[in-house]
């Protein structure tokens, strides 16, 4: 069958007249078709799967019955715009709460449609054709592919272990410093689960002064931190000068898809996004942000998220150290980064943390994502489904069971 005429009317930001045309995989769809297949091909083997990152909870019955009668009241049926007085004030109270940082809701604050459309937004207000975002990497994309739509480039910053997971900001050559406008970092990180410092965050915006470059630091998982206090980039001086943050109630709230979260910090580039947003949706339903609003009063319940994945972390380290892995408890987020195992004792050799990780899922049905972007690292998530703590630990047992067998070698 011929192309049709628009082959060749893609935009070269999506592959041009090749898009469709493609073989090449992404990460995840390979995840996803392995678990298909190994489902299909060992029905009586239970998958164990470390693979997804989405809360397995819904959100509380208090959330959950907000939205219900927020949904039948006629005044919520309209356009949201860029959001509703009541989410932002809300937004404002936790702000203040949580980490001593007092916002204006009118000004320094908006909703977004999820973390992932302000990490799509942001870049719209700086980035044109030749500038750079600096991104630490592993990481998410997003920000750095819709640079890459506006014309912009990406520098990637390396999360090295030998760096304990921050990015080295010295190592940038002159000519990357002098065009770069975004620095995007993502604390606690997704996947290394490194937490930042004060004086990190510090150093950052000493950085972008001297640079002359906008920091948005994305905060998607910052109140599952298990190391200290959960720390806000707004609690350091000097970084409402340089940047926002970006929030989402998905992680720790367990309100996953609901799709909500906010944009904080300074006045004028939260301006600059609103704009942007004005023209690309027409706001969240008020529903969901007056359900939001009552999530953010209730300190407990990112408490109980919190203490529910710190416990299932801890088992997980635990059985993982039993099986020759060499890690330990991340400082935040759900997830686990371990080192890749090299092989199998007298047996297969692994090239890559992809090898590893495509061996496990195949071979013995046990679901991993594969990092090999700054070393070979499986990040395991602890977002399984486990109905109580008896079940958790009979997943742990089997976890076990299956990986002792093959004696791997790191």
């Amino acid at each position: 069958m011929s192309d049709p005429y628009f082959q060749r009317l893609f935009a070269q930001r999506i592959g041009g007249s090749s898009y469709g045309k493609g073989t090449e995989i992404y990460k995840f769809e390979k995840i996803k078709r392995a678990k298909r297949k190994v489902l299909a091909e060992n029905p009586e083997r239970p998958l164990i799967d470390f693979g997804i990152g989405e809360n397995d909870e819904m959100a509380p019955a208090a959330v959950r019955q907000k939205m219900a009668h927020a949904i039948n009241q006629p005044e919520n049926r309209g356009y949201a715009d860029n959001g509703i007085v009541e989410f932002k004030e809300a937004v404002a109270r936790f702000m203040d709460r949580q980490f001593d940082v007092q916002l204006d809701p009118a000004t320094e604050i908006n909703h977004c449609i999820g973390s992932k459309t302000a990490l799509a937004m942001l870049p719209a207000t700086l980035i044109n054709p030749g500038d750079v975002t600096l991104m630490t990497t592993p990481g998410y994309p997003v920000a750095g592919t819709h640079t890459r739509y506006y014309g912009g480039e990406v520098h990637r910053l390396p999360l090295l272990a030998e760096n304990d997971f921050l990015p080295d900001l010295d190592s940038l050559a002159e000519d990357v410093r002098r065009r770069a406008k975004l620095l995007v970092i993502n604390y606690p990180n997704s996947p290394t689960g490194k937490v930042a410092s004060k004086q990190f965050y510090s150093e950052v915006i000493e950085f972008a002064r001297q640079n002359e470059i906008v920091v948005v630091q994305d905060a998607a998982h910052v109140m599952l931190t298990y190391e200290g206090r959960p720390l806000s980039f707004l609690q350091v001086p000097g970084a409402r000068d340089v940047g926002v943050e970006v929030h989402s109630l998905s992680k720790g709230w367990n309100m996953i898809g609901w799709r909500i979260g906010w944009v904080c910090g300074h006045e004028r580039l939260v301006r600059a996004f609103a704009d942007v947003k004005d023209n690309c949706d027409s706001g969240q339903f008020i529903a969901v942000q007056k359900a939001a609003a009552a999530a953010l009063d209730d300190d407990e319940i990112p408490r109980q998220v919190r203490q529910k994945y710190r416990r299932r972390l801890e088992k997980l380290v635990a059985t993982l150290d039993r099986c020759g892995f060499r890690c330990r408890m991340p400082g935040g987020s759900y997830f686990l980064y371990a080192p890749s195992p090299k092989g199998i004792a007298g047996g297969s050799t692994f090239d890559s943390a992809e090898a590893a990780g495509q061996y496990l899922i195949t071979e013995h049905s046990i679901c991993t994502v594969p990092w090999d972007d700054a070393g070979a690292f499986l990040r395991f998530s602890v977002t399984y489904e486990a109905a109580d703590e008896a079940a958790e630990d009979k997943l742990m047992a089997e976890t076990q069971r299956r990986l002792k067998k093959l004696r791997l070698v790191f």
